[in-house]
Protein backbone atom coordinates (compact mmCIF):
# COMPACT_ATOMS: atom_id res chain seq x y z
CA UNK A 1 0.00 0.00 0.00
CA UNK A 2 1.40 3.36 -1.00
CA UNK A 3 1.46 6.26 1.45
CA UNK A 4 -1.92 7.64 2.44
CA UNK A 5 -2.54 11.12 3.83
CA UNK A 6 -5.07 12.59 6.24
CA UNK A 7 -6.44 15.64 4.37
CA UNK A 8 -9.36 17.44 6.01
CA UNK A 9 -12.61 17.34 7.93
CA UNK A 10 -15.80 18.74 6.41
CA UNK A 11 -18.17 20.93 8.43
CA UNK A 12 -21.54 22.29 7.35
CA UNK A 13 -21.89 25.90 8.49
CA UNK A 14 -24.99 28.07 8.77
CA UNK A 15 -23.37 31.42 9.66
CA UNK A 16 -20.52 31.88 7.21
CA UNK A 17 -19.39 35.29 8.50
CA UNK A 18 -19.06 34.27 12.18
CA UNK A 19 -17.47 31.00 11.14
CA UNK A 20 -14.86 32.80 9.03
CA UNK A 21 -14.06 35.06 12.00
CA UNK A 22 -13.58 32.04 14.30
CA UNK A 23 -11.14 30.28 11.99
CA UNK A 24 -9.23 33.35 10.86
CA UNK A 25 -9.12 35.53 13.97
CA UNK A 26 -9.34 33.01 16.81
CA UNK A 27 -7.64 29.88 15.49
CA UNK A 28 -5.31 31.92 13.29
CA UNK A 29 -5.90 29.81 10.17
CA UNK A 30 -5.91 31.30 6.69
CA UNK A 31 -8.16 30.79 3.69
CA UNK A 32 -6.38 28.41 1.33
CA UNK A 33 -9.02 28.45 -1.43
CA UNK A 34 -12.67 29.33 -1.89
CA UNK A 35 -15.09 28.03 -4.52
CA UNK A 36 -18.73 28.78 -5.32
CA UNK A 37 -21.08 26.22 -6.89
CA UNK A 38 -24.53 26.68 -8.42
CA UNK A 39 -25.76 23.15 -7.76
CA UNK A 40 -25.13 20.31 -5.33
CA UNK A 41 -22.07 18.08 -5.42
CA UNK A 42 -22.22 14.63 -7.08
CA UNK A 43 -20.49 13.19 -4.02
CA UNK A 44 -22.77 15.15 -1.60
CA UNK A 45 -19.77 17.21 -0.39
CA UNK A 46 -22.26 19.84 0.79
CA UNK A 47 -24.70 17.30 2.24
CA UNK A 48 -28.01 16.22 0.67
CA UNK A 49 -28.78 19.64 -0.80
CA UNK A 50 -29.25 20.58 -4.43
CA UNK A 51 -28.97 24.37 -4.41
CA UNK A 52 -26.21 26.95 -4.43
CA UNK A 53 -23.35 26.34 -2.02
CA UNK A 54 -19.74 27.25 -1.34
CA UNK A 55 -16.61 25.46 -0.19
CA UNK A 56 -13.88 27.21 1.81
CA UNK A 57 -10.67 25.43 2.78
CA UNK A 58 -8.93 26.88 5.85
CA UNK A 59 -5.78 25.77 7.61
CA UNK A 60 -2.36 26.61 8.98
CA UNK A 61 -0.55 25.96 5.71
CA UNK A 62 -0.75 24.25 2.30
CA UNK A 63 -2.93 21.16 1.98
CA UNK A 64 0.10 19.19 0.76
CA UNK A 65 1.42 18.97 4.33
CA UNK A 66 -1.30 20.25 6.68
CA UNK A 67 -4.59 18.82 7.90
CA UNK A 68 -7.19 21.46 7.11
CA UNK A 69 -10.90 22.17 7.45
CA UNK A 70 -13.47 22.31 4.67
CA UNK A 71 -16.38 24.66 5.39
CA UNK A 72 -19.45 23.99 3.28
CA UNK A 73 -22.14 26.64 3.25
CA UNK A 74 -25.58 26.01 1.76
CA UNK A 75 -27.19 29.35 0.98
CA UNK A 76 -30.68 28.33 2.05
CA UNK A 77 -29.81 26.55 5.31
CA UNK A 78 -29.38 28.53 8.52
CA UNK A 79 -28.50 25.85 11.04
CA UNK A 80 -27.90 22.14 11.46
CA UNK A 81 -28.70 19.75 14.31
CA UNK A 82 -25.68 18.32 16.11
CA UNK A 83 -25.41 14.67 17.07
CA UNK A 84 -22.80 12.81 19.13
CA UNK A 85 -20.75 11.74 16.12
CA UNK A 86 -18.18 14.56 16.02
CA UNK A 87 -16.48 14.98 19.41
CA UNK A 88 -13.86 17.58 18.57
CA UNK A 89 -10.65 18.67 16.90
CA UNK A 90 -7.58 19.10 19.11
CA UNK A 91 -4.83 21.53 18.14
CA UNK A 92 -1.73 22.88 19.81
CA UNK A 93 -1.64 26.68 19.81
CA UNK A 94 -1.03 29.04 22.70
CA UNK A 95 -1.76 31.83 20.22
CA UNK A 96 -5.30 30.51 19.65
CA UNK A 97 -5.92 30.47 23.41
CA UNK A 98 -4.63 34.04 23.66
CA UNK A 99 -6.78 35.11 20.70
CA UNK A 100 -9.90 33.60 22.25
CA UNK A 101 -9.30 35.44 25.52
CA UNK A 102 -8.75 38.76 23.73
CA UNK A 103 -11.92 38.26 21.67
CA UNK A 104 -13.98 37.31 24.72
CA UNK A 105 -14.84 34.00 23.07
CA UNK A 106 -16.10 31.41 25.62
CA UNK A 107 -13.32 29.12 26.85
CA UNK A 108 -13.45 26.35 29.44
CA UNK A 109 -10.31 24.73 30.85
CA UNK A 110 -11.14 21.00 30.83
CA UNK A 111 -7.74 19.72 31.95
CA UNK A 112 -4.57 21.57 32.85
CA UNK A 113 -3.59 23.71 29.87
CA UNK A 114 -6.33 22.39 27.57
CA UNK A 115 -9.27 24.65 26.74
CA UNK A 116 -12.59 23.70 25.16
CA UNK A 117 -14.27 26.17 22.85
CA UNK A 118 -16.93 26.02 20.16
CA UNK A 119 -17.00 27.17 16.58
CA UNK A 120 -20.29 28.68 15.38
CA UNK A 121 -22.73 25.81 15.01
CA UNK A 122 -21.51 24.15 18.21
CA UNK A 123 -18.53 22.22 16.84
CA UNK A 124 -16.04 21.60 19.65
CA UNK A 125 -12.36 22.46 19.51
CA UNK A 126 -9.74 21.66 22.15
CA UNK A 127 -6.86 24.12 22.33
CA UNK A 128 -3.62 23.07 24.02
CA UNK A 129 -2.01 26.14 25.53
CA UNK A 130 1.57 25.50 24.49
CA UNK A 131 3.85 26.26 21.59
CA UNK A 132 3.43 23.93 18.64
CA UNK A 133 6.12 21.24 18.43
CA UNK A 134 5.60 20.36 14.79
CA UNK A 135 4.77 22.04 11.52
CA UNK A 136 1.02 21.46 11.72
CA UNK A 137 -0.71 22.39 15.02
CA UNK A 138 -3.75 20.17 14.24
CA UNK A 139 -3.19 17.03 16.29
CA UNK A 140 -6.31 14.87 16.13
CA UNK A 141 -9.95 14.55 15.11
CA UNK A 142 -12.17 12.69 17.59
CA UNK A 143 -15.21 10.72 16.45
CA UNK A 144 -17.79 8.91 18.55
CA UNK A 145 -18.30 5.16 18.04
CA UNK A 146 -20.73 2.61 19.40
CA UNK A 147 -18.39 -0.41 19.43
CA UNK A 148 -14.70 0.46 19.81
CA UNK A 149 -13.32 -2.92 18.74
CA UNK A 150 -15.52 -3.06 15.66
CA UNK A 151 -14.45 0.44 14.64
CA UNK A 152 -10.75 -0.24 15.26
CA UNK A 153 -11.01 -3.38 13.14
CA UNK A 154 -12.55 -1.35 10.31
CA UNK A 155 -10.09 1.55 10.36
CA UNK A 156 -7.02 -0.56 11.00
CA UNK A 157 -7.88 -3.89 9.39
CA UNK A 158 -9.69 -2.62 6.29
CA UNK A 159 -8.36 0.92 5.83
CA UNK A 160 -4.80 0.17 6.89
CA UNK A 161 -4.33 2.67 9.72
CA UNK A 162 -1.66 2.11 12.36
CA UNK A 163 -2.90 1.82 15.96
CA UNK A 164 -0.92 4.29 18.08
CA UNK A 165 -2.85 3.90 21.33
CA UNK A 166 -5.70 1.76 22.59
CA UNK A 167 -7.22 2.13 26.05
CA UNK A 168 -9.94 -0.41 26.82
CA UNK A 169 -10.69 1.16 30.20
CA UNK A 170 -11.29 4.62 28.75
CA UNK A 171 -12.79 3.09 25.59
CA UNK A 172 -10.66 5.09 23.17
CA UNK A 173 -8.12 4.43 20.44
CA UNK A 174 -5.74 6.64 18.45
CA UNK A 175 -4.96 5.73 14.85
CA UNK A 176 -3.19 7.31 11.89
CA UNK A 177 -1.32 6.79 8.66
CA UNK A 178 1.97 8.41 9.70
CA UNK A 179 3.68 9.80 12.79
CA UNK A 180 3.70 13.35 11.42
CA UNK A 181 0.05 13.42 10.31
CA UNK A 182 -3.15 14.37 12.08
CA UNK A 183 -4.51 11.37 13.99
CA UNK A 184 -7.99 9.89 14.23
CA UNK A 185 -9.24 9.27 17.76
CA UNK A 186 -12.18 6.91 18.24
CA UNK A 187 -14.08 7.19 21.50
CA UNK A 188 -17.02 5.05 22.59
CA UNK A 189 -20.15 7.08 23.33
CA UNK A 190 -21.96 4.37 25.30
CA UNK A 191 -24.74 3.81 22.80
CA UNK A 192 -25.79 4.47 19.25
CA UNK A 193 -24.09 7.21 17.23
CA UNK A 194 -26.43 10.02 16.21
CA UNK A 195 -25.23 12.05 13.21
CA UNK A 196 -27.89 14.74 13.42
CA UNK A 197 -28.02 16.82 10.24
CA UNK A 198 -24.64 18.46 10.90
CA UNK A 199 -22.74 15.26 10.11
CA UNK A 200 -19.34 15.81 8.60
CA UNK A 201 -16.87 13.81 6.57
CA UNK A 202 -13.20 12.96 7.00
CA UNK A 203 -11.03 12.83 3.89
CA UNK A 204 -7.83 10.98 3.02
CA UNK A 205 -5.79 10.65 -0.13
CA UNK A 206 -4.25 7.59 -1.71
CA UNK A 207 -2.67 6.73 -5.03
CA UNK A 208 -5.36 7.00 -7.72
CA UNK A 209 -4.71 3.38 -8.69
CA UNK A 210 -5.75 2.27 -5.18
CA UNK A 211 -9.27 3.68 -5.42
CA UNK A 212 -10.78 0.70 -7.34
CA UNK A 213 -9.09 -1.68 -4.88
CA UNK A 214 -10.57 0.16 -1.88
CA UNK A 215 -14.02 -0.01 -3.46
CA UNK A 216 -13.60 -3.72 -4.29
CA UNK A 217 -12.46 -4.52 -0.75
CA UNK A 218 -15.51 -2.80 0.75
CA UNK A 219 -17.81 -4.77 -1.57
CA UNK A 220 -16.06 -8.03 -0.67
CA UNK A 221 -16.36 -7.27 3.07
CA UNK A 222 -20.02 -6.16 2.72
CA UNK A 223 -19.19 -2.65 3.94
CA UNK A 224 -21.21 0.40 2.96
CA UNK A 225 -20.20 2.48 -0.07
CA UNK A 226 -22.03 5.80 -0.14
CA UNK A 227 -20.66 7.01 -3.49
CA UNK A 228 -18.98 4.54 -5.85
CA UNK A 229 -15.86 5.71 -7.66
CA UNK A 230 -16.72 8.97 -9.43
CA UNK A 231 -14.94 11.92 -11.04
CA UNK A 232 -15.61 15.38 -9.59
CA UNK A 233 -15.06 18.53 -11.62
CA UNK A 234 -14.14 21.96 -10.24
CA UNK A 235 -14.33 24.67 -12.91
CA UNK A 236 -10.85 25.71 -14.01
CA UNK A 237 -9.15 23.16 -11.76
CA UNK A 238 -8.09 19.52 -11.80
CA UNK A 239 -10.70 16.74 -11.95
CA UNK A 240 -10.36 14.34 -9.03
CA UNK A 241 -11.61 10.81 -8.49
CA UNK A 242 -13.18 9.85 -5.18
CA UNK A 243 -14.94 6.99 -3.47
CA UNK A 244 -17.05 7.70 -0.37
CA UNK A 245 -17.45 5.05 2.31
CA UNK A 246 -19.31 4.73 5.62
CA UNK A 247 -17.69 3.12 8.65
CA UNK A 248 -19.67 0.81 10.99
CA UNK A 249 -21.28 3.84 12.69
CA UNK A 250 -22.04 5.69 9.46
CA UNK A 251 -19.17 8.18 9.60
CA UNK A 252 -18.51 9.37 6.07
CA UNK A 253 -15.02 8.58 4.80
CA UNK A 254 -13.70 10.01 1.53
CA UNK A 255 -10.70 8.67 -0.38
CA UNK A 256 -9.43 10.83 -3.22
CA UNK A 257 -6.70 10.23 -5.78
CA UNK A 258 -3.59 11.96 -4.43
CA UNK A 259 -2.01 13.07 -7.69
CA UNK A 260 -4.94 15.14 -8.98
CA UNK A 261 -5.85 16.33 -5.49
CA UNK A 262 -2.40 17.89 -5.01
CA UNK A 263 -3.02 19.85 -8.20
CA UNK A 264 -6.57 20.83 -7.22
CA UNK A 265 -5.61 21.88 -3.69
CA UNK A 266 -2.89 24.40 -4.46
CA UNK A 267 -3.16 27.52 -2.30
CA UNK A 268 -5.04 30.32 -4.05
CA UNK A 269 -3.50 33.67 -3.05
CA UNK A 270 -6.90 35.25 -3.74
CA UNK A 271 -8.71 32.89 -1.35
CA UNK A 272 -9.41 35.50 1.33
CA UNK A 273 -10.72 37.98 -1.20
CA UNK A 274 -12.92 35.41 -2.91
CA UNK A 275 -14.50 34.49 0.42
CA UNK A 276 -14.94 38.11 1.49
CA UNK A 277 -16.46 39.04 -1.88
CA UNK A 278 -18.85 36.06 -1.70
CA UNK A 279 -19.96 37.03 1.81
CA UNK A 280 -20.49 40.65 0.74
CA UNK A 281 -22.57 39.52 -2.23
CA UNK A 282 -24.63 37.06 -0.17
CA UNK A 283 -28.05 38.67 0.29
CA UNK A 284 -29.77 35.47 1.39
CA UNK A 285 -30.32 36.61 5.00
CA UNK A 286 -31.79 39.91 3.77
CA UNK A 287 -34.06 38.13 1.27
CA UNK A 288 -35.46 35.80 3.92
CA UNK A 289 -35.98 38.71 6.34
CA UNK A 290 -37.80 40.80 3.71
CA UNK A 291 -40.15 37.88 3.06
CA UNK A 292 -40.75 37.30 6.79
CA UNK A 293 -39.13 33.90 6.48
CA UNK A 294 -36.27 32.08 8.17
CA UNK A 295 -33.64 29.97 6.56
CA UNK A 296 -34.27 26.25 6.85
CA UNK A 297 -33.12 24.50 10.03
CA UNK A 298 -31.88 21.21 8.65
Amino acid sequence: MAARRALHFVFKVGDRARTARFYRELLGMRVLRHEEFEEGCKATCNGPYDGKWSKTMVGYGPEDNHFVVELTYNYGVGEYRLGNDFLGITLVSSQAVSNAKKMGWPLKEVTSGVFETEAPGGYKFYLEDKEKLKQDPVWKVTLGVSDLQKSVSYWSGLLGMKIYEKDEEKQRALLGYADDQCKLELRAVGGAVDHGTAFGRVAFSCAKDELPSIEALMKKENQKILTPLVSLDTPGKATVQVVILADPDGHEVCFVGDEAFRELSQVDPNGDKLLDDAMAADKSDKWFAEHNMKKVSA
